[in-house]
């Protein structure tokens, strides 16, 4: 069985109902769903705030194309337009595969410029790792390390004080 963790942001539209309609989409497979987050955005500040989540599934067979073909079609379903001119602008639904492991249980990794595994900047991202140790609290990224050591990390801290959980917001299956 292929387990991935995916992460999911909204900033347009009606966020919480863009992440809700993608962890429905992907009922059969989801395992666990995190909590959400309100976060500033990353890499481009002249947006709205995110709603970020995470979500561990499972699928016997997926390989990480199969991870990425998924995310794409969420993202298609929510209405996301790519704007080549801002890479970390808003979106309707965006969906990053994190991490991937094969049917064995071992971290798939893979240099392809179309899904670089484990995700290069997860290590980086607040609004990734936090909603993840909701669903994974002993959670590794492959070539990183322990998420509760990098969540800590200097370059992540600080960004953390930014996220606020909400309470309100709750995407179970």
């Amino acid at each position: 069985m292929s387990t991935a963790v995916l992460a999911l942001g909204s900033n347009l539209g009606d966020r919480e109902a863009n992440l809700r309609a993608a962890v429905e989409a992907m009922q059969d497979l989801v395992l666990v769903v995190s909590g959400v987050y309100e976060t500033p955005p990353w890499g481009d500040p002249d947006q709205p705030h995110y709603l970020n989540a995470a979500l561990l599934a499972a699928d016997a067979g997926a390989g990480p194309a199969d991870w990425l073909a998924t995310a794409h079609r969420l993202e298609d379903a929510a209405g996301r337009v790519r704007d080549p001119a801002r890479r970390f602008g808003p979106r309707t639904l965006d969906v990053d595969v994190i991490a991937v492991w094969d049917d064995d249980g071992a971290p798939v990794t893979s240099g392809d410029p179309e899904l670089t595994l484990p995700h290069p900047r997860a290590h980086l991202r607040a609004f990734v790792l936090r909603p993840w140790l909701d669903i994974q609290p002993y959670a590794q990224l492959p070539g990183h390390g322990w998420v509760n050591d990098l969540i800590r990390a200097d370059e992540v801290a600080g960004d953390l004080a930014d996220l606020r959980p909400r309470v309100d917001v709750h995407l179970d299956t």
